[in-house]
């Protein structure tokens, strides 16, 4: 097993152990007798407790990924008859996601689930939430302080890079000429810089290394355009991967378009359209690499646990983690049943 492998298998049973199911398996009756077993959950989890009001803003829906995480945060909350879900309106102006933060707590929300446009602007709100006595709940892009949220959410964008290039590695066996491509998002964010980082990483680990690179900007037009010029740069490819899905409906009508079939294709963040394009088996796509969207309705769960005091039921520790980081698992035409149904639309 190579280093990065080890790694990725590390994470995953780290993100797997932190957001296991809240509620414990009902014990049997003669368990009951007494002293509950060591092993017993202290709490049911699911079961309705003390109203929890939650405000909830994030970026306006102009991407398939953004437009899932508010859609899965909302259906999130209606789960539960205990949660009161107030939802702002998306918006990419700082000021107004500012304004909106400073309406929650002007109403006295008991908790807030924040995934801000920009984390360095929204710290200073955020921090005066938390000092008002309201839980924040930061989800998917960090704010600067450690004061400004209880409990934060998160992607894993280098462990993406990890997966993709691992998954490379795996498909080309060993092919010390391989020519492996890579179509970055904004390549001025961090995230991208870590995706970039993490298949880098797991390339070496196998002997290959990024032969072409460009850059898009998470659009359908920019996909296509970024993957035209690798085209015409790179008389051969053996593997492609694609930072993002949205995106990608782009980079795949430039290939297309091109005629050419001699690569195979990973996606990334992962799209409902991708997974069924994998599933069908007739296209270059072969993998994508989640990036989950429900960030956003973990953060409805937490921000609910937290106000009613209660702690993960599969965990020992009595208190919610201060970070859950998701993983990026690899979705293939294998497991692709799995991950469909909380996949987003491109």
């Amino acid at each position: 097993m190579s280093r990065s492998s080890a790694r990725t298998l590390v994470i995953a049973g780290l993100s797997v152990l932190a957001l296991a199911a809240c509620t414990s398996n009902t014990p049997k009756a003669e368990e009951n007798a007494g002293n509950p077993p060591a092993n017993q959950a202290a709490v049911k989890n699911d079961e309705p407790g003390k109203k929890v009001k939650i405000g909830f803003s994030a970026p306006a829906a102009d991407h398939g990924w953004m437009g899932a995480i508010t859609k899965a945060t909302q259906a999130e909350a209606k789960k539960y008859s205990d949660v009161e879900l107030v939802v702002a309106e998306g918006t990419n102006d700082v000021n107004q996601q500012i304004s909106q933060v400073e309406t929650f707590i002007n109403q006295k929300v008991d908790a807030i689930v924040l995934l801000p446009y920009d984390g360095a602007a929204l710290t200073p709100v955020a921090t005066k939430a938390m000092e008002a006595g309201i839980t924040v709940v930061n989800v998917d892009r960090e704010f600067d302080s450690p004061f400004a949220a209880r409990t934060t959410v998160l992607g894993d964008n280098h462990g993406m890079g990890v997966s993709a290039g691992t998954y490379v590695c795996q498909q080309l066996k060993g092919k010390k000429d391989a020519v492996v491509a890579e179509i970055a998002g904004i390549d001025s964010l961090p995230l991208t810089q870590d995706r970039s980082k993490g298949f880098k990483e797991a390339l070496a680990d196998c002997g290959l290394k990024v032969s072409n690179r460009v850059a898009a900007e998470f659009t359908v037009e920019s996909g296509e355009k970024a993957a035209a010029n690798l085209l015409q740069a790179a008389p051969k490819i053996d593997a492609i991967w694609n930072h993002d899905d949205d995106q990608g409906v782009g980079v795949m009508a430039a290939i297309k378009n091109s005629g050419r079939k001699e690569f195979f294709v990973v996606g990334g963040a992962g799209s409902a359209n991708v997974m069924r394009d994998i599933k069908s088996g007739n296209s270059l796509l072969k993998a994508t690499v989640i990036y989950p969207s429900t960030q956003g309705a973990d953060g409805i769960r937490l921000a609910r646990l937290l106000v009613q005091k209660k702690a993960l039921g599969d965990l020992v520790e009595v208190e919610v983690p201060r970070t859950v980081q998701l993983y990026a698992p690899v979705v293939t035409k294998d497991n692709v049943d799995q991950y469909l149904p909380t996949a987003f639309e491109s």
